[in-house]
């Protein structure tokens, strides 16, 4: 298989596109925290750990080259949020982006929520290539006249001007999490939306900022009896009562809002048991579920640990229907990944338009798609050496012993410090968005 696609085991995958500078030396504000295809896939948006987003609109096709598909180029960036402190419990709040969420649009304006550890906002992208002029009382340059000079009434008119992409920051959810926001999730009911942090999960009203509501609490009276914490959680697509919320301890609960105000009562709990083979010091760490995500049929849902990806019937809760490792091949690598942290890496993981093929990061800038049909899995490699525009990437092979292949990598030789966190796919196309440490990659289909 050259790669994984769109349920078709023949996709050949192509760089497409790379943003970001090229040195070596990251600044820290610059690195890439989060990636979001709109609905439509004609925006992609990124949060940075600076507090920026950036959003990047796909130009249309050429009709000089049909084969080609429109490149990304940067349409609005904006700073969403700024660092604060937090003077009761004498904590920096920093500026970085946790999570970019698109509402589904509704009329010319794009909007997003955009939230760092504790505060969450409501953006407005707005376009403007049009300029009232000939006002009674103003000037031109926007000084006011004297009403005394005014002896013509005109009727003001617009004019054309070069457009002008505008954000808006409309609402500011803050103040309803004790501890780090980790996620936060649009209902399909479109006018609520959940946001999660380590202990809690609150409900909000898009339009209310000053009100949300407790519907998950998992903190114990003594926090001493402590055992785990909410690591993602998730709205269904399309049932606006059902929610899911992974944990630390590998387990999805999903809950219905409809059986009692306060969901402490999961309607149904998702977990696999241990395989007594694999048990090891590290085992609770790496069962640690780092995102959770829904089908865009609702039939299934997707989460990611450490070492796998996991499919789950939501009929099923005893075990997962499809499991796919990602990197088995760094099981004896633990003790030296938990000595230098990379073992608490969060990677996230994405569905392809049909929820036939699910993408999800590894190490080395590697990341690891796996077709669902075919039952077949391939690697890829986001680098900047096979970054010529249309270049097909190869399929990447990690020897783990023995005898190393001529275009395999020594699992000794990976690189940790490079590794790709966060997915997106185009919801329609096979068009997808990786992002490494400060770069944001961009691969297409390729097309004959």
């Amino acid at each position: 298989m050259a790669g994984a696609g769109g349920g078709n085991s023949d996709v050949q995958w192509c760089f497409s596109q790379v943003k970001g500078a090229i040195d070596d030396d990251v600044a820290e504000a610059d690195i890439i925290s989060t990636v979001e295809f709109n609905h439509s896939g004609e925006l992609l948006a990124t949060g940075d750990k600076g507090g920026r987003v950036v959003i990047f609109q796909q130009e249309p096709e050429s009709k000089n080259q049909p084969q080609c598909r429109g490149e990304y180029n940067v349409y609005s960036t904006f700073q969403s949020h700024e660092p604060e402190f937090d003077y009761l419990k004498s904590l920096e709040i920093e500026e970085k982006i946790n999570k970019i969420r698109w509402l589904p649009q509704k009329n010319a304006a794009q909007f997003l929520l955009s939230t760092n550890d504790k505060t969450i906002k409501l953006w407005k992208i707005s376009e403007r290539d049009k300029r009232p002029e000939g006002y009674n009382l103003k000037e031109e340059d926007g000084r006011y006249r004297d009403p005394n000079t005014v002896t013509t009434l005109r009727v003001p008119v617009f004019r054309p001007m070069d457009l002008m992409v505008e954000a808006s920051p409309r609402r500011v959810f803050a103040n309803a999490h004790t501890y780090h926001i980790n996620s936060i999730s649009v209902n399909s009911d479109c006018e609520t939306y959940l946001s999660a942090d380590d202990l809690r999960i609150n409900l909000w009203h898009l339009e209310i900022t000053d009100r949300s509501f407790n519907i998950v609490d998992i903190k114990p009276a003594n926090m001493e009896e402590l055992t785990e914490v909410i690591t993602a959680a998730e709205f269904h697509p399309n049932q606006c009562n059902t929610f899911v919320y992974s944990s630390s301890k590998g387990t999805i609960r999903m809950c219905d809002m409809r059986a009692s105000a306060l969901c402490d009562k999961h309607a149904k709990m998702f977990e696999e048991p241990e395989d007594p083979n694999n048990r090891s010091f590290f085992s609770e760490i790496i069962s640690s579920i780092s995102d959770v995500k829904f089908s865009h049929s609702g039939r299934y849902m997707m989460t990611r640990d450490y070492l796998s990806v996991k499919i789950w019937d939501l009929n099923m809760e005893t075990r997962p229907v499809e499991t796919y490792q990602v990197h088995e091949y760094l099981r004896s690598k633990l003790c030296s990944l938990y000595e230098n942290d990379c073992i608490f890496d969060k990677f996230e993981c994405c569905w392809n338009g049909n929820d036939s093929v699910v993408m999800t990061g590894s190490y080395n800038n590697f990341f690891r798609m796996f077709d669902r049909g075919y039952r077949q899995d391939v690697t890829l490699e986001a680098s900047r050496e096979n970054s010529k525009p249309r270049s097909v990437l190869k399929p990447r092979k990690v020897s783990t012993g023995g005898k190393r292949k001529k275009d395999e990598i020594s699992v000794d030789s990976l690189d940790f410090n490079k590794k790709i966190l966060h997915t997106a796919w185009h919801p329609l196309d096979n068009i997808i968005a990786v992002a490494t440490t400060n770069n944001l990659y961009i691969f297409q289909e390729k097309l004959n």
